[in-house]
């Protein structure tokens, strides 16, 4: 063995990010020392990014299977069946979110750029060809003076990579808050079609068969990144500069060509992407996933750089490379495929019976690692955490003890729809290209729509989280992300399939925080189940704070606000039935859908806690978040749905953010029609304009007498008649709430204007 293991000392095993135990079971699983290059894997193996050493405990509580369910986690992306193709073969959607926050971070064009690149290879890697991005986007305040740069740099990054590569961004949030200035995120979503026969998966397998390398060459770049990504962040993070990866997005669109070419073919039998961890985690991951052992040869491996070290190899997270199994004989013809598409190609080892990872260097074995301890094997730990009680003793979180109201609500709905988190987010899509493909049907409204190629289905996707609420409450918090999520579908006519989640939290060691990551997990497992709506992919990513960043929401660190990030993926079979958000015609009448036992009054429901309106208009963090009935939002979504298909409703939108004057204001501006809308006496003014309660839309209706016919059909269920409708107001004119919709209009798009020109 090369590179004696005298050179491991102390600080080194630290600076590879392993605690003392740790190495203790390197030391165990070697039966003896190793060497820099073992350790280096170890290192990145056993790093947060790729062994979810933290979090797979409670991943498994997770619902992930239901009969449209093709692939669960556990391979690259999740896979759902989606009916049948133009020419009657059976199709699936492929889909994944991730992240990449401390990249982003550290260099933001780079790192929002090199984002969109790995999660698209993660979808096409399993033979979907990408049809959509969408991304979830968190900032500190404004004011900050790195913000600016750093929101420029990740747009840019978002938009140069994908605008390039030819797949349109349809979907999207981006919300700004304090607990972010020192710490991003950046979650990167992509939705890909594919004939359900012809999924590829990750398992290498047969004895001898050769592994290849394609696409572009190893370089320095991203070394130790998925280290770096499982630490927080000192005062020193410029310095992480080097661990960042540079994307190409051309070699990335040739990639996805000539991979889709060579999959046309019977040549592959395993394919997996160099994403976090580069060769080490796809090979290992390859081997582990087919039971299978592999011998790498690192004098193979296609470098740009001179005098390249297998440590430096195995580490890098150079970007736009494939590692692939093929059958024997194969390779001729996968090898004229790349280089036609002027990409690389090396056959750089084997697929062997040992269950180890071996790799050779000029004649050297230079690592010899069991795969089971790197992978199947590798530390997982049930970190303490506090109860729902200690949790909410610990962030401080009571009821509101005095309720404020409003005697100007026009007023107050000017300035929340100019306040950073509500204003148009117009500056940022304008730089996505989401028209590419010619297939995309929606943009702006509850979810992005594009169609299934060649066939009347269209896919709806969605991002959504409410980081502020899962603070205040992580179990109600975490029920909310999933059941947004599935209202943003039902708003637009589709039928809820299935989720990919990005789980963003900070330190685990810390009780408070694992309590953050344990209740929000319970809590989205319970809505994925009520709902019907598994979880299929998804991507953990914790430590996420900053010594250099600002106090949190309440109780203390530097900690980003807990933030699972949810991204749904529905179908409608029928794009002429999509539904739209914007006012259609004067004269329609609108309807609140909301809880028929609303309509008795209760004087002790606030509407008000964690809402925005508390928050801009009177400088309150305050209160509880909002309970979530899950009962109730599947069936007040499966009635839109309904309504949705009759076609007995012009117009769709959810109320969430800013509550039901903020969403009348979002479909007055995006129709450029006003409303004349009345209040409920029973409520406040403050409370039934900017409550922010769960499971309701606004719907308008053409025709108000053929709508309560509909109504008044059928019998209806005990839970479906908790679902009931108030008559609102009617469209028309040009004033919502006292206020012209073309004043609206301006501040809405008031912020961006003046914080980028400024």
């Amino acid at each position: 063995m090369s590179e004696p293991s005298s050179a491991i000392t102390p600080e080194i095993v630290e600076q590879h990010g392993l605690s003392a135990e740790e190495y203790e079971r390197v030391l165990h699983a070697l039966g003896r020392e190793p060497n820099l290059v073992e350790l280096g894997i170890f290192s990145v193996m056993w790093s947060e990014h790729c062994s979810y050493k933290s979090s797979r405990i409670h991943l498994k509580k997770l619902p992930t299977e239901a009969p449209w369910v093709i692939c669960g986690p556990g391979e690259n992306a999740g896979v759902i069946d989606i009916g049948d193709g133009p020419e009657g073969q059976k199709l699936a959607a492929i889909f994944k979110m991730e992240s990449h926050n401390h990249p982003s971070y550290i260099e933001p064009y780079q790192g929002a750029a090199t984002g969109v690149g790995g999660i698209l290879r993660d979808v096409f890697t399993m033979g979907a060809r990408p049809v959509a991005n969408a991304n979830a986007l968190r900032f500190g305040r404004p004011e900050h003076p790195k913000m600016q740069h750093l929101v420029k740099g990740v747009v840019a990054g978002i938009g140069g990579y994908g605008n390039c590569v030819g797949v349109p961004t349809v979907a999207g949030e981006t919300n700004f808050h304090p607990a972010y200035d020192g710490n991003i995120l950046v979650n990167a979503m992509t939705v890909g079609v594919a004939d359900a026969d012809k999924i590829f998966y990750s398992a290498a397998t047969g004895l001898g068969n050769p592994i290849v390398y394609v696409g572009s060459k190893t370089g320095r770049d991203g070394i130790h990144g998925a280290t770096m990504a499982s630490a927080d962040f000192g005062e020193d993070a410029d310095a992480k500069r080097p661990t960042v990866q540079v994307g190409d997005p051309f070699t990335e669109k040739l990639l996805i060509e000539a991979c889709l070419e060579l999959m046309a073919t019977d040549a592959i039998v395993a394919i997996q992407d160099m994403g976090a961890a580069g060769l080490t985690s796809s090979s290992v991951e390859m081997a582990t996933n087919g039971k299978a052992g592999i011998r790498l040869v690192m004098d193979n491996v296609p470098c740009r750089e001179g005098g390249m070290t297998p440590y430096e190899m195995m580490l890098s997270e150079s970007q736009e490379r494939m590692l692939m199994v093929l059958k024997p004989g194969k390779e001729p013809m996968a090898e004229a495929i790349f280089r036609k598409w002027e990409l690389d190609f090396a056959v750089i080892g084997e697929v062997t019976d040992t269950g180890h990872m071996v790799l050779e260097w000029q004649g050297e074995v230079v690592c010899d690692i069991p795969l089971g301890p790197l992978a199947a094997d590798a530390p997982l730990y049930d970190r303490p955490y506090l109860s729902r009680e200690d949790y909410a003793a610990w962030a401080g979180i009571a009821p509101i003890t005095s309720r404020p109201d409003t005697s100007d609500v026009g007023g107050d709905l000017v300035k929340l729809l100019a306040s950073p988190n509500l204003c148009s987010k117009r500056w940022i899509s304008e730089q996505y290209d989401s028209q590419v493909g010619a297939d995309t049907l929606q943009t702006g409204g509850d979810a992005g729509v594009v169609r299934v190629h060649g066939t009347k289905k269209a896919l709806a996707i969605t991002t959504d989280c409410t980081p502020r609420y899962v603070f205040a409450d992580p179990y109600e918090g975490g029920k909310q992300a999933i059941a947004e999520a599935y209202r943003n579908l039902c708003a637009v006519g589709a039928r809820p399939l299935a989720v990919t989640n990005c789980l963003n939290f900070a330190n685990p060691q810390r009780p408070e925080i694992m309590a953050q990551l344990v209740h929000a997990l319970d809590g989205m497992g319970l809505a994925c189940r009520v709902l019907d709506f598994p979880i299929v992919s998804g991507n953990v990513s914790l430590y996420n704070e900053s010594k250099a960043g600002q106090k949190d929401g309440g109780g203390g660190g530097s900690a980003i606000l807990p933030t699972p990030a949810i991204g749904g993926v529905g179908l409608i079979d029928d794009y002429a039935q999509m539904m739209t958000m914007p006012f259609k015609n004067a004269g329609d009448v609108i309807y609140l859908v909301w809880p028929e036992e609303w309509a008795t009054p209760n004087p002790t429901r606030s509407h008000l806690g964690r809402s925005l309106w508390l928050s801009e208009i009177h400088g309150r963090d305050e209160g509880r978040a909002p309970p979530v009935d899950l009962t109730l939002e599947k069936y007040a979504g499966e009635t839109v749905r309904e309504l949705i298909a009759a076609g007995l409703v012009n117009a769709v939108h959810d109320v969430s953010d800013g509550g039901l004057a903020v969403a009348l204001a979002e479909m007055a501006m995006a129709g450029n029609l006003g409303a004349e809308v009345t209040r409920n006496e029973d409520y406040t003014e403050a409370q039934w304009w900017f409550g922010e309660d769960q499971g309701r839309y606004i719907i308008t209706v053409p025709d108000a007498a053929a709508f309560n016919a509909q109504m008044a059909k059928g019998t209806r269920n005990e839970d479906t008649a908790r679902v009931g409708f108030r008559r609102l107001g009617t469209v028309g004119g040009d004033r919502l709430l006292g206020v012209p919709v073309a004043e609206l209009r301006a501040a809405h798009r008031r912020f961006f204007t003046e914080w980028m020109e400024g």
